[in-house]
């Protein structure tokens, strides 16, 4: 009822969340004004009153363009973070979380669109912009780069980075290829640096919840996932020949959750069969029979919009537990005669937890071992052969 009377007396606060509708890919303003209204209070119900705002001010940071781009004076005399992609991402999650928690560490920010680095840059108190990652990884003053850049460009700058000895936060995916996956593995392992990735699902607090009470049960698992995602153009830059397609672009959260899922000592090798439709680049179910007998099944479907965004629901039953994940809104957990329901107030996928453990992980010095990022990273990759060849292809753990 709070929440109901605080959208109704901000007027003000309605427009500007029904303009960042405006700019998502569907269009709702055809839409009737009840459904605008009910769009509104669903990102208030699912976000909360800042995090809505930090997006609305984040949809106005995708159009911004400059008469004069800003002359910035000065930071925090700690800031020490760079940023490489200042696209709606970097705005409103990592830059916001970084902020949230640790102030104005950010001291650049780098995009092929200028307007878009400085407007990051002006609103988190950067020191400088630029278009030149060259430029961020060779400041003496930035420790950690956290790169949300096009997909086949995050692996380059990683390994620049790391060659440099930063440390590095790589949004998904982090490579897309076996020769970047290769090139990473051997700067992780020459530099002082450390690796931390954007994968978020297993740092929410529902998903962690999943894994705690899967591994207090033996024996193998049953996982399926349905994932609702977002319809794209078949001419969407995710299909270009060296960006990775749906399933490093979008799948590869879920395949990475799911194979944490499974005990470490006994994954691999991994049996992917896949089913696809050549009629059709972003709808596929695949099935994965992992080493320890556990089975996994993940189905994706983009048949068009949903209403908030991508919807996914996970089901696992693992000897006397049976666990149903919808949205990482609620979680419902049963072994045998007791229940246990999760509801939280607000939507957590887990970003915060991704994005400040990387901060305190090249802080600590402890990051991804090469072992973990080469097994997942690895998994996508024949994930995606399998797709492509649409063939029967086993993945195998990582070997020195």
């Amino acid at each position: 009822m709070v929440l109901f009377k605080l959208v109704v007396v901000d007027k003000q606060l309605i427009k500007n969340v029904i303009d960042f509708i405006r700019v998502l890919k569907m269009d709702y303003t055809e839409s009737s004004l009840s459904f605008r209204i009910l769009k509104v209070l669903k990102y208030l119900r699912l976000y909360g009153f800042t995090r809505t705002l930090n997006k609305v001010r984040s949809a106005y940071h995708m159009k911004r363009t400059y008469k004069t781009l800003p002359n910035l004076t000065g930071t925090s005399k700690s800031a020490h973070v760079g940023v490489i992609g200042s696209g709606n991402f970097s705005f409103s999650t990592i830059s916001y979380y970084l902020k949230k928690n640790y102030g104005n560490v950010i001291r650049c920010a780098m995009d092929v669109d200028q307007n878009r680095a400085a407007s990051l840059c002006e609103a988190y108190k950067g020191a400088y912009f630029t278009q030149n990652a060259a430029e961020v990884i060779a400041d003496d003053k930035v420790v950690l780069i956290y790169i949300a850049s096009n997909h086949a460009s995050h692996a380059e700058y990683a390994i620049k980075a790391l060659e440099s000895n930063k440390s590095v936060h790589i949004e998904k995916p982090p490579v897309v290829s076996d020769d970047q996956l290769e090139r990473l593995v051997t700067a992780m392992k020459k530099s002082s640096g450390v690796v931390g990735l954007g994968y978020n699902r297993p740092q929410s607090p529902l998903g962690q919840k999943v894994k705690k009470a899967l591994s207090k049960e033996k024996g193998p698992m049953m996982i399926n996932w349905f994932i609702a995602a977002h319809e794209l153009e078949d001419d969407h830059w995710y299909f270009s020949p060296d960006e990775g397609g749906r399933v490093l672009g979008n799948l590869c959260h879920w395949i990475d959750y799911t194979l944490s899922l499974i005990p470490v000592e006994n994954r691999f090798p991994v049996k992917i069969t896949p089913a696809t439709s050549n009629r059709y680049k972003s709808d596929f179910v695949i099935s994965y029979e992992f080493g320890d007998g556990s089975l996994a099944v993940l189905t994706m479907s983009s048949k068009g919009h949903t209403f908030e965004g991508v919807s996914e629901r996970l089901s696992v039953h693992r000897g006397d537990v049976l666990i149903s994940l919808m949205d990482f809104e609620k979680l419902v957990i049963k072994k045998l005669h007791k229940v246990k329901n999760y509801t939280p107030l607000f939507r957590d996928h887990g970003h915060e937890g991704a994005i400040t453990r990387s901060y305190v992980g090249a802080k600590q010095k402890s990051g991804h071992s090469v072992k973990d990022l080469w097994e997942s990273a690895n998994l996508m990759l024949r994930t995606r052969e399998a797709v492509e060849s649409e063939a029967i292809v086993i993945a195998h753990g990582y070997s020195e």
